[in-house]
C-alpha cells in the first residue's frame, strides 16, 4: 500500500477512534454524575426516573457504536479493499452516457447503503425505543415509511444528479461556481417545497384546535411581529412518544409544528414559551445566518474539489484503473470526512450559541421564566435526555446547550 494511502487509512482509523473515545468519555461522565437529581428537576423525576434515562443513554450510546464500526468497517473494506475499483470499472465498461452513469453508480451505492443498515434501524426502533417506552409504530407503517423515503430520495437525487452532471458536462471549466449556484437554490426550494409536499406524505398536520390557545398564540405572534400562516399540529404519536416542535418553510409558507405528544403534556404557558423560543429563531434571522456561513463554506468545498478533480492523484493514490468523475466524487468526499472532523465543534458551537439567544427571546416575549424552564424539565425528562453530557461531548455533538446549562442561563446565574 502506497505511503500517503497509508496515512490516510491511519488518519480515518484516528478519526472514527476519536469519536469512540468520545462516547466513552461521556458514558463515563454520566456513571460518575448520572446519579445525582439536579435541584431544578427535584419534584419531577424520581431515582427510578434517573437510572432509566442513564440506562437509555448507555443502551444507545452502545448501539450507535455497533452500528458505526459495522458501517465503518464496510467502507474501509469498499474503498481500500479493491471493491471501489471493481465497480468503478464495472460502470465505466457498461459505456453509458455521462449522465446515465453518474445515476447509476450512485443510486445503487444509495440502494446499498439503505440495505445495509436497515437491520440496525428496525432493531432501534422496535427494540431500543420499544423497550423504553417509546415506540408507537408499526411494522406495516415503518416499511410504509421505508419506501417512501426511499423512493422521495431517489426522485430527489435523481434530480440533483441529472441536472448536477449536465452543468459539469455544459461548463467543465467553471461548474463548480454553477453546481454551487443550483445547490443554493434547491436549498431554498426544499424550505418551501418540505411542509407541504414532502412532511404530508409522512404526517398529518392539521391547526391548533384549541380556541383559547389559537387566541393566545395569535396574540404572541402579532407582538412578535411575524406572520404565521397556521400553527399545526403532528400526528407524532402514532410512531413515537417523543416531543418536539419546530419551524419549518420560509416566507409565506412558514409554519409552527408541534408534535401531538408535546401538546397532551404542555400546559397553555409552557406551550407559548416553545411557540416564542421557535419565533425567536427567527426574529434573530438564525437560519439566514447559518444559510450564509454554510453556503460561504459550501463554495469553497466547491472550488477545492474541482481543483482535485482536475488532476488524477486521487485515482493513482487509490490505485483505481478507471479514472471517472464519480469515483473522484466518492474519494473527495471520504477525505472531506477526516479533514472536517476536527472542525465540527465550530458550527456546533454557533448553532448552542443561537439556541441560547432564542431562550432569551422567548422568556423575554412572554416575560415568563417559570414556563420556560418547566418546558425544558418536561422535555428531558419525556425524552430521557442525558442530563449530564460530557463538555467535550457536547462540543461534537450537541446541537443545543445541555439542558441543565440552559436553565442556568434563563434563571441569569
Amino acid at each position: 500500500m502506497d505511503t500517503y494511502l497509508i496515512i490516510i487509512f491511519i488518519a480515518y482509523i484516528c478519526v472514527v477512534f476519536a469519536g469512540y473515545w468520545l462516547d466513552y468519555l461521556n458514558l463515563s461522565h454520566l456513571k460518575k454524575r448520572g446519579n445525582k437529581i439536579p435541584p431544578d428537576f427535584e419534584g419531577h423525576i424520581d431515582q427510578e426516573l434517573l437510572n432509566k434515562t442513564q440506562r437509555y443513554v448507555i443502551e444507545n450510546t452502545k448501539f450507535d457504536f455497533f452500528s458505526s464500526l459495522f458501517h465503518n468497517v464496510i467502507l474501509l473494506i469498499f474503498l481500500f479493499g479493491g471493491l471501489l475499483n471493481i465497480y468503478n470499472s464495472w460502470i465505466s465498461s457498461l459505456k453509458m452516457p455521462f449522465i446515465v452513469s453518474g445515476l447509476i453508480f450512485f443510486l445503487i451505492l444509495l440502494y446499498a447503503d439503505t440495505i445495509i443498515m436497515i437491520p440496525f434501524k428496525w432493531y432501534h426502533t422496535f427494540v431500543i425505543e420499544n423497550k423504553y417506552g417509546f415506540t408507537t409504530s408499526t411494522m406495516k407503517l415503518w416499511l410504509t415509511d421505508l419506501w417512501k423515503s426511499l423512493l422521495i430520495t431517489t426522485i430527489i437525487i435523481s434530480l440533483i444528479i441529472s441536472i448536477g452532471f449536465l452543468i459539469v458536462q455544459v461548463s467543465p471549466n467553471f461548474w463548480w461556481f454553477w453546481i454551487w449556484c443550483f445547490f443554493l437554490c434547491v436549498s431554498v426550494l426544499m424550505m418551501y417545497v418540505f411542509p407541504y409536499v414532502i412532511a404530508p406524505l409522512f404526517n398529518k398536520f392539521t391547526p391548533v384546535e384549541d380556541e383559547s390557545l389559537q387566541e393566545r398564540i395569535r396574540g404572541l405572534m402579532q407582538k412578535v411581529g411575524i406572520t404565521v400562516k397556521s400553527v399545526f399540529t403532528m400526528d407524532a404519536s402514532k410512531r413515537t412518544k417523543h416531543t418536539n416542535a419546530y419551524f419549518t418553510g420560509i416566507g409565506k409558507v412558514k409554519r409552527i409544528v408541534l408534535y401531538d405528544t408535546l401538546l397532551e403534556k404542555m400546559d397553555k404557558d409552557e406551550i407559548l414559551s416553545v411557540l416564542a423560543h421557535e419565533a425567536g429563531h427567527w426574529k434573530k434571522k438564525h437560519l439566514l445566518k447559518h444559510l450564509i456561513v454554510s453556503e460561504i463554506f459550501a463554495i469553497i468545498v466547491m472550488f477545492v474539489s474541482f481543483k482535485i478533480v482536475q488532476t488524477e492523484g486521487l485515482i493513482h493514490l487509490f490505485n483505481l484503473k478507471e479514472s471517472t468523475f464519480f469515483s473522484k466524487i466518492v474519494l473527495i468526499g471520504f477525505l472531506g470526512s477526516i479533514v472536517s472532523f476536527p472542525f465540527t465543534p465550530f458550527p456546533l458551537y454557533f448553532s448552542r450559541k443561537h439556541e441560547y439567544e432564542a431562550d432569551t427571546f422567548s422568556y423575554e416575549i412572554t416575560k415568563d421564566r417559570k414556563s420556560m424552564i418547566s418546558t425544558l424539565v418536561k422535555l428531558s425528562k419525556d425524552n430521557l435526555s442525558n442530563l449530564y453530557p460530557h463538555p467535550l461531548y457536547a462540543a461534537f455533538h450537541y446541537s443545543h446547550p445541555p439542558v441543565l446549562e440552559r436553565i442556568k442561563a434563563i434563571k441569569g446565574r
